[in-house]
C-alpha cells in the first residue's frame, strides 16, 4: 500500500449508524414511493432513477428508511458465499426512494470520505474478500451492519480519495457510452429492418404512386409496387416465405456430462461455450464466455463449433436471446445455430434482426412456450426472403452498422478488463494515478 495510505475501521467514516431496511406486506405493495429491492442491486452497481416497485410508505418511514445520494446498499444475505455483500450506490436520485429488509444502508460522513473511493474498495477482490470474512453461513449466508462497520479499510486522505474515485468513475462513464452506442447502432439497423421487411414502407409507397422516403433512386427502384398472398400473408410480390432450416444449415449444442468435470475448463485457451447466461450478458457479438470445454470434450462428444459471424438463438427455459458468435465456438443444447452456407439467401444480420423481432408467442398454442418450442420448431421458424437485389442492398447497409458494433463492444471489452485490472491496484495505492491514464489512453488509441 501506498505509504500516504492508512487503514481505519469504517465504523469512523460513517455518519450515524447503519439502518437495516423496511419489511412491508403485500398489501402495501403498488402505489406510493420506490422501493429498492435486494434485486435491484444486483448488476446494477448505479442505482439512479431506473423503475422500482412502489411501496405505501408513511412519512416517517420514509424520514428513517428514506435513502440519498451517495448512500451505499449492501445485501444482507446470499444463497452463496461469492454473492454476499454484493452493494450498489445510490446517484442523484429524483426522490426519496426506501430500501426493503434485505438491504441495509451506509451513509459516509462527506468530510471524511467520497462514498464512490468506498463503493470502488467493495466491489474489489479486497473488498469483496473482506466482506466473505464476516459471513456467517447458516440456511443462507449472511453479514450484518455492525460487523461490516467493524472491518478495516483502507483509507488515503480525502483529496486523493476523489482522485481515484473520479478517475474509476470516468472510467466507467466511457464503457458506458460504448454500450449505449452500440445500443444505438442496433436500434438503428432494427429500424431498417422494420421498416423494409415487417412494415414494407417501401412497397407501400411504390403501391401508393409515392416515392419511397429515405431512399435513393436506384434502390428505390429494387422494391416492387405490389403484394401478394404467401404462408405468411401479404407479402411483396415475389418475396418468398421460407424457414431457417431452409436458408441455414440449423444446429444444436451439447453438455458433456456434469458429474465428469474434467471436460469443462475455465481457461481461454480451450473451446468457448455459450451458455444462456452468456448470452443474456452480451451485445449483438457474443464475444466471452463463462466456461470452456476441452479439445478431448469437443471431440468426444461430437460437440458441434459453430462458426464466426454465425447467429445463435436460445430455445429452452429462456426462450428468444439472440446473438452472433465472434470468432469459433461451441454451444450448449439449450442453444440453436443458423450456420450460413453458400447456398443461404440471406446473412447473419437479417437473420438476426429477424430474430431479435420475432413474435416467439406464436410457435405454441398452449401457455407454456418453453414446453413446446424445440429443435423441430426452431427450425420451422418461419422468415421472409426479399428480391435478391433488395436483400443485397440491405445487407450493404447494415454490413457497415454492425461492423461499428462490434469495433464499440470490443473497445467497450478492452476497457471493462482493464478497469477490473487496474481497480483493485488504485483502491489499495499500488498504482499511481498517471500510469494508469497511460494505459486507458493506449487501449483507447
Amino acid at each position: 500500500m501506498n505509504s500516504k495510505w492508512h487503514s481505519t475501521q469504517l465504523s469512523s467514516l460513517l455518519s450515524g449508524k447503519p439502518r437495516n431496511g423496511l419489511y412491508k406486506g403485500a398489501e402495501y405493495q403498488g402505489v406510493g414511493c420506490r422501493w429498492i429491492k435486494m434485486k435491484d442491486i444486483y448488476g446494477s452497481d448505479f442505482i439512479k432513477n431506473q423503475a422500482m416497485m412502489l411501496i405505501d410508505a408513511t412519512p416517517s418511514e420514509i424520514e428513517r428508511f428514506g435513502c440519498e445520494d451517495g448512500d451505499l446498499l449492501f445485501g444482507r444475505t446470499s444463497l452463496t458465499l461469492e454473492g454476499i455483500g454484493d452493494c450498489a450506490l445510490l446517484c442523484q436520485p429524483r426522490d426519496t426512494p426506501i430500501f426493503e429488509s434485505n438491504l441495509f444502508r451506509v451513509r459516509f460522513d462527506r468530510s471524511k470520505a467520497d462514498p464512490r473511493f468506498f463503493y470502488y474498495f467493495f466491489k474489489s477482490p479486497q473488498g469483496k474478500e473482506l466482506i466473505q470474512s464476516i459471513a456467517k453461513q447458516t440456511a443462507a449466508t449472511s453479514i450484518t451492519a455492525t460487523d461490516l462497520i467493524g472491518l478495516d479499510v483502507p483509507c488515503p486522505d480525502l483529496a486523493e480519495q476523489h482522485k481515484v474515485s473520479g478517475f474509476l468513475h470516468a472510467l466507467d462513464d466511457r464503457i458506458t457510452l460504448l454500450r449505449e452506442t452500440s445500443a444505438t447502432l442496433e436500434a438503428i439497423a432494427q429500424a431498417l429492418f422494420k421498416s423494409w421487411f415487417v412494415d414494407f414502407d417501401p412497397v407501400r409507397a411504390k403501391a401508393e404512386g409515392l416515392e419511397p422516403e429515405g431512399l435513393d433512386m436506384a434502390t428505390a427502384a429494387l422494391f416492387p409496387d405490389s403484394f401478394e398472398e404467401s404462408e405468411l400473408g401479404l407479402v411483396p410480390r415475389g418475396w418468398l416465405a421460407s424457414t431457417l432450416d431452409d436458408i441455414s444449415d440449423v444446429g444444436i449444442g451439447k453438455t458433456p456430462p456434469r458429474k465428469e468435470a474434467h471436460w469443462f475448463s475455465e481457461s481461454p485457451d480451450d473451446m468457448r461455450w455459450v451458455s444462456i447466461r452468456d448470452m443474456g450478458s452480451s451485445g449483438a457479438f457474443l464475444t466471452e464466455t463463462s466456461e470452456y470445454l476441452t479439445a478431448d470434450a469437443v471431440s468426444r462428444f461430437n460437440v458441434r463449433r459453430v462458426p464466426d459471424n454465425t447467429v445463435l438463438l436460445s430455445f429452452k427455459m429462456t426462450i428468444g436471446r439472440v446473438a452472433i458468435t465472434s470468432g469459433e465456438m461451441t454451444t450448449n443444447e439449450a442453444i440453436a445455430h443458423c450456420k450460413i452456407t453458400e447456398q443461404s439467401p440471406l446473412a447473419s444480420e437479417y437473420i438476426y434482426l429477424h430474430l431479435r423481432q420475432f413474435d416467439y408467442s406464436t410457435l405454441s398454442s398452449t401457455s407454456s412456450i418453453a414446453d413446446a418450442v424445440n429443435s423441430k420448431t426452431v427450425k420451422a421458424i418461419s422468415i421472409l426472403i426479399p428480391d435478391a437485389d433488395v436483400a443485397a442492398a440491405f445487407q450493404r447497409t447494415v454490413s457497415v452498422i454492425f461492423d461499428r458494433v462490434k469495433t464499440v463492444q470490443q473497445q467497450a471489452k478492452a476497457l471493462t478488463q482493464l478497469r477490473n485490472t487496474l481497480l483493485p491496484r488504485l483502491i489499495n495505492g499500488q498504482l499511481r494515478l498517471p500510469e494508469a491514464e497511460v494505459m486507458v489512453e493506449e487501449v483507447c488509441a
